[in-house]
């Protein structure tokens, strides 16, 4: 089945929400000489994405006498152009507050300072920049001028309470609110009472105010902030490393093959007319090892790491074929209008997940083609439901005997038929999705970590560490006890009261002096997480102590627990994803914004790094079942490291060992 005329009413979908997202008053700013697009939404209390919404041309960089539409509700400075009024540093104030999407070099802009003086007073800052974070301003004093009011969706026009202003988000479609507040490192709680009109939905159009870097706001324990890396124009290659050298706030950089003026104004966050003013030679054009004058200190984060292997410097010139099958479930909507279609994708929350799986597949197939690898893709709809679907039919009638890879279906058993009824072909099946610990099939590849992998993963990484691993568990908790106690029976369980309560003596009975003492926090009760933690901050001078989890834990996302308490302990936990900070991730979700009109989610990510790493995989001499069992990637947020399960198959045992920092940041544990 042909999935073009469902692509046509879903992209007209799209078009028509995001008109009506759009479809707001705005007044007219006529850019000035060297003013950016940084500067223009500081001036109008409007984000950068604000303005980028109204003027999709301006992600290609701006120049001068450029007429921008801005949102009218943003309120003004003042009259006079920003590039006219920089802030004089004698009267900075003493500290800024790090919000969303700022960078380095546009914070150095905003007080008139260079990013190496902004690093100097802030070594920290040379492990990233995150949102919230207080940076001191070098030359500022303890006298704040006057903010400017910021309208926000409840009208309310003070500044934060950390000092630092509103940032207003309009929403878009298909975002959620869960997406929202872990986009902003926060609480759905937390976004809801600061946005109480949103209590009961989450309305496209609406005008969010967002005070960042909340004390009480807790980062998901599961997934932080999904970032990937975009290789449209710049592949991912441990050889195209960014070589810098340290230069008074700025780097040198060295231009790689398929590099472009727009991709490198995106990578570094700068408008064409400055890169062409730091270096006067590009007025000729961008070529291939010339060096260039960029903002940045010290060396950039190359996209490949020690350990893991790159495939795109090894592929076949001989064509291949990947099949996916997908559940966009067409038939049930074949009938559909236009407006009873977009109520459907209000609503159905499988279909959302396939389509964002689809627009980020999407992306990495066209990401491949740019590399030049010679492959083929057949998309058909295995019309899934939990009791049914078309995989057997598609199996007999679309010869996927030819296959080198297929990716798909979305739901483990009929993953698990197509590997069956290809087994003798020795076709790779890729599961995307599930977790689950099926049935196995010598060509069926789980791409998801299993929850027991990921529990046998933080457990492996405590005990390989030597570390003193006590459980603080849920007698209710039955099935992690029997899971634990198999697995590992040298840890320890802390004896509770009668009713299941903590005995503080218990637990402190337990730690040793000469050994970093792991408590798991197995339980979701409130009283016993603020007693444990409780034990541990206090005994924290007198031993070493780590707080961790073995799967995710809901209760952690409520206020009554402090996020405080969790970055002193430096929450552990295992997940399937990472945080990537690298300018190549900047570019692919900037990329996928204005593709989509919306940052991508996870599933999104999701279907990016398994397409792409499937692709590389089936692309390789050897193919895709040889590379599975010698290669292990890491593509932008995951990590593919298939291994022999017990029985037949293969699993992704590609699993993070993060933990909490006290800048509020998350990282991965040594």
């Amino acid at each position: 089945m042909k999935i073009n005329s469902f692509s046509l009413k879903f992209l007209a979908i799209v078009f028509l929400t995001c008109c009506n997202a759009f479809a707001q008053e705005f007044i007219k700013h006529k850019v000035v000489k060297g003013e950016t697009i940084t500067q223009i939404s500081q001036k109008y209390r409007v984000t950068p994405f604000d303005i980028y919404s109204l003027n999709p041309k301006a992600e290609a960089g701006i120049k001068e006498n450029d007429i921008l539409n801005i949102p009218s509700k943003g309120n003004i400075y003042n009259n006079t152009p920003a590039a006219q009024t920089p802030i004089n540093a004698a009267k900075n104030p003493a500290t800024h507050t790090a919000k969303a999407k700022e960078t380095l070099f546009s914070i150095a802009r905003i007080y008139n300072v260079s990013v190496g003086d902004l690093r100097d007073a802030n070594p920290i800052l040379n492990e990233g920049l995150k949102i919230g974070q207080i940076i001191k301003i070098p030359g500022g004093s303890n006298t704040v001028a006057m903010a400017p009011k910021d309208e926000s969706a409840t009208g309310n026009n003070s500044i934060t309470s950390n000092g630092s202003k509103p940032t207003v988000h309009i929403v878009v479609a298909h975002e959620t609110k869960f997406g929202v507040s872990k986009k902003y490192g926060m609480t759905v709680a937390e976004l809801e009472r600061q946005n109480p009109g949103i209590i009961n939905g989450l309305p496209v159009g609406y005008r969010l105010s967002i005070n960042g870097g909340a004390a009480d706001s807790i980062p998901a324990a599961e997934k932080p902030k999904p970032v990937v890396t975009e290789i449209t124009s710049i592949p991912i290659d441990e050889a195209q490393v960014i070589r810098t050298v340290r230069k008074e706030g700025f780097a040198n950089y060295e231009v790689k093959p398929k590099e472009t003026m727009y991709s490198l104004t995106q990578m570094f966050d700068i408008t064409e007319a400055e890169l062409v003013r730091l270096n006067p030679n590009l007025k000729d054009g961008v070529q291939v090892g010339m060096i260039l004058k960029v903002p940045g200190r010290g060396s950039f984060v190359p996209s490949s790491k020690s350990g893991f292997v790159n495939l795109a410097k090894s592929v076949t010139k001989q064509k291949r074929t990947l099949v996916m099958l997908l559940p966009f479930n067409a038939d049930k909507i074949q009938g559909d209008t236009l407006k009873s279609l977009s109520a459907r994708l209000k609503k159905d929350a499988f279909l959302n997940m396939t389509l964002d799986f689809y627009s980020g597949a999407k992306m990495a197939i066209d990401s491949a083609k740019t590399l030049g690898i010679n492959f083929d893709v057949k998309i058909y709809d295995s019309q899934e439901s939990k009791s049914s679907s078309d995989v057997e039919n598609i199996v007999r009638n679309k010869n996927l005997k030819a296959a080198d890879a297929i990716i798909g279906p979305f739901y483990q058993q009929y993953a698990e038929k197509v590997a069956e009824l290809l087994a003798e072909n020795n076709v790779p099946v890729i599961s995307p999705l599930s977790k689950e610990d099926g049935k196995g099939f010598p060509n069926l590849y789980q791409a998801m970590p299993t929850s027991d992998y990921s529990k046998k993963a933080i457990f492996d990484h405590m005990i390989a560490k030597n570390g003193n691993v006590i459980i603080v568990a849920d007698p209710k908790r039955a099935a992690n006890r029997d899971f634990i106690t198999r697995n590992y029976p040298e840890v320890r369980f802390v004896t509770l009261t009668e009713n299941g309560g903590l005995i503080p003596d218990n637990l402190r009975a337990m730690f040793v002096k000469d050994k970093m003492n792991y408590v798991v926090l197995d339980s979701e009760k409130t009283g016993m997480i603020l007693g444990t933690t409780n034990v541990l901050l206090n005994e924290m001078a007198n031993h070493q102590m780590q707080l961790a989890i073995i799967e995710p834990n809901e209760t952690l996302d409520f206020e009554e627990i402090s996020m405080k308490r969790l970055t002193i302990l430096k929450l552990l936990y295992p997940s399937q994803t990472r945080e990537n900070n690298t300018p190549e991730a900047t570019i692919f979700e900037n990329a996928y914004k204005r593709e989509n009109k919306i940052f991508p989610s996870q599933y999104a990510v999701r279907g990016f790094d398994i397409t792409f790493d499937t692709i590389l995989r089936m692309a390789q001499e050897k193919g895709f079942a040889a590379s599975a069992n010698e290669d292990v990637t890491e593509q932008v947020e995951s990590k593919f490291k298939y291994a022999q399960k017990d029985t037949e198959g293969f699993i992704n045992k590609g699993v993070y060992i993060l933990q909490y920092e006290e800048n509020l940041s998350v990282k991965e544990a040594n």
